[in-house]
């Protein structure tokens, strides 16, 4: 279950608040509590957002 810091996580990172390497910190920071499909969910939002 996707929390709500994450969630919110996730909206600034499809807004772009962040820079791609401060979004992979903040993930690496929370993704042990995730479960494996979560994190390729979140990866894959990672991606399409920060896409060139």
């Amino acid at each position: 279950m996707i929390t709500r810091e994450v969630r919110e996580w996730l909206q600034k990172v499809e807004r772009r608040q962040y820079s791609y390497d401060d979004a992979m910190y903040e993930f690496m920071r929370f993704s042990s509590f995730l479960t494996r499909d979560e994190m390729k969910l979140l990866k894959s939002k990672i991606e399409q957002s920060y896409k060139c």
